[in-house]
Protein backbone atom coordinates (compact mmCIF):
# COMPACT_ATOMS: atom_id res chain seq x y z
CA UNK A 1 0.00 0.00 0.00
CA UNK A 2 1.49 3.30 -1.07
CA UNK A 3 0.52 6.52 0.68
CA UNK A 4 0.70 9.48 -1.64
CA UNK A 5 0.75 12.88 0.07
CA UNK A 6 -2.02 15.22 -1.02
CA UNK A 7 0.10 18.36 -0.66
CA UNK A 8 2.95 19.42 -2.90
CA UNK A 9 5.92 18.34 -0.77
CA UNK A 10 8.49 19.51 -3.31
CA UNK A 11 11.73 17.59 -2.99
CA UNK A 12 10.85 16.09 0.38
CA UNK A 13 9.47 12.78 -0.95
CA UNK A 14 11.29 10.94 -3.72
CA UNK A 15 9.86 7.72 -5.13
CA UNK A 16 7.46 7.45 -2.21
CA UNK A 17 10.23 7.59 0.41
CA UNK A 18 10.74 10.49 2.80
CA UNK A 19 14.12 12.18 2.59
CA UNK A 20 16.07 14.24 5.09
CA UNK A 21 14.38 17.34 3.68
CA UNK A 22 11.21 16.20 5.50
CA UNK A 23 12.71 16.86 8.95
CA UNK A 24 11.63 20.55 9.08
CA UNK A 25 8.11 19.52 8.10
CA UNK A 26 7.99 16.90 10.85
CA UNK A 27 9.30 19.40 13.41
CA UNK A 28 6.70 21.95 12.34
CA UNK A 29 3.93 19.36 12.66
CA UNK A 30 5.12 18.34 16.14
CA UNK A 31 5.29 21.97 17.31
CA UNK A 32 1.82 22.69 15.91
CA UNK A 33 0.44 19.62 17.68
CA UNK A 34 2.06 20.58 20.99
CA UNK A 35 0.67 24.12 20.79
CA UNK A 36 -2.80 22.77 20.04
CA UNK A 37 -2.56 20.17 22.83
CA UNK A 38 -1.40 22.78 25.37
CA UNK A 39 -4.30 25.05 24.39
CA UNK A 40 -6.81 22.24 24.88
CA UNK A 41 -5.29 21.40 28.28
CA UNK A 42 -5.58 25.08 29.32
CA UNK A 43 -9.24 25.19 28.32
CA UNK A 44 -9.95 22.04 30.33
CA UNK A 45 -8.11 23.53 33.32
CA UNK A 46 -10.29 26.65 33.11
CA UNK A 47 -13.39 24.44 33.10
CA UNK A 48 -12.00 22.37 35.99
CA UNK A 49 -11.27 25.49 38.04
CA UNK A 50 -14.85 26.65 37.45
CA UNK A 51 -16.03 23.30 38.77
CA UNK A 52 -13.76 23.72 41.79
CA UNK A 53 -15.25 27.18 42.42
CA UNK A 54 -18.77 25.79 42.36
CA UNK A 55 -17.91 22.83 44.58
CA UNK A 56 -15.92 24.92 47.10
CA UNK A 57 -19.09 25.72 49.06
CA UNK A 58 -17.60 28.99 50.28
CA UNK A 59 -14.59 27.37 51.97
CA UNK A 60 -11.82 30.03 51.72
CA UNK A 61 -9.09 27.42 51.22
CA UNK A 62 -10.95 25.68 48.39
CA UNK A 63 -11.83 29.02 46.77
CA UNK A 64 -8.18 30.08 46.93
CA UNK A 65 -7.11 26.78 45.41
CA UNK A 66 -9.64 27.17 42.58
CA UNK A 67 -8.50 30.76 42.03
CA UNK A 68 -4.86 29.60 41.73
CA UNK A 69 -5.84 26.95 39.20
CA UNK A 70 -7.73 29.52 37.14
CA UNK A 71 -4.88 32.03 37.33
CA UNK A 72 -2.28 29.50 36.22
CA UNK A 73 -4.49 28.17 33.43
CA UNK A 74 -5.12 31.65 32.03
CA UNK A 75 -1.43 32.57 32.39
CA UNK A 76 -0.50 29.38 30.52
CA UNK A 77 -2.98 30.13 27.76
CA UNK A 78 -1.61 33.67 27.40
CA UNK A 79 1.93 32.26 27.30
CA UNK A 80 0.95 29.78 24.56
CA UNK A 81 -0.72 32.49 22.47
CA UNK A 82 2.22 34.86 22.91
CA UNK A 83 4.72 32.16 21.95
CA UNK A 84 2.75 31.47 18.78
CA UNK A 85 2.57 35.21 17.96
CA UNK A 86 6.29 35.70 18.64
CA UNK A 87 7.20 32.73 16.42
CA UNK A 88 4.97 34.06 13.63
CA UNK A 89 6.51 37.53 13.97
CA UNK A 90 10.05 36.12 13.88
CA UNK A 91 9.13 34.05 10.84
CA UNK A 92 7.89 37.15 9.02
CA UNK A 93 10.87 39.23 10.19
CA UNK A 94 13.42 36.63 9.12
CA UNK A 95 11.63 35.93 5.84
CA UNK A 96 10.53 32.39 6.66
CA UNK A 97 6.85 32.44 5.84
CA UNK A 98 6.17 28.71 5.73
CA UNK A 99 8.33 25.62 5.87
CA UNK A 100 5.93 23.51 3.81
CA UNK A 101 5.83 24.58 0.15
CA UNK A 102 2.51 25.87 -1.12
Amino acid sequence: MTIIPTADWGSCVKDGVATIACIPIVIQNVVNFLILFAGVVCVFLVIYSGYKFVMSEGDPEKVGNARKTLTYAIAGLIFIILSFVIMAFLGKFLGVDRIVPK
